[in-house]
């Protein structure tokens, strides 16, 4: 059973959006969700998608990093090599 968001967080993001609260929860839910996402699973999709699209490793760890960082619940600090590994095994 998922989690009943913060009903003053849901107030807040209704009354400054215009959203109904229903859809402000809904809002709150996905927002939670994405964050949920495991470090691991982040950065195999992640990597991934950027490696689709052309870009090297070298770009992409770093690029992983820098956005590891900037999450709103950080992830520890990780190395090229335990980026490395969490890709690779």
């Amino acid at each position: 059973m998922p989690a009943v968001p913060d009903p003053e967080l849901v107030r807040r993001i209704a009354v400054s959006t215009g959203l109904s609260p229903a859809e402000a929860a809904r809002v709150v839910e996905d927002v939670v969700a994405y964050h949920q996402e495991p470090v691991e699973e982040y950065v195999r999709r992640r990597h991934a998608h950027l490696k689709a699209y052309g870009a090297r490793n070298p770009e992409i760890f770093a690029r992983l990093a820098d956005e590891l960082a900037g999450r709103v619940v950080a992830a520890p600090d990780l190395s090229e090599r335990q980026l490395r590994r969490i890709v690779y095994g």
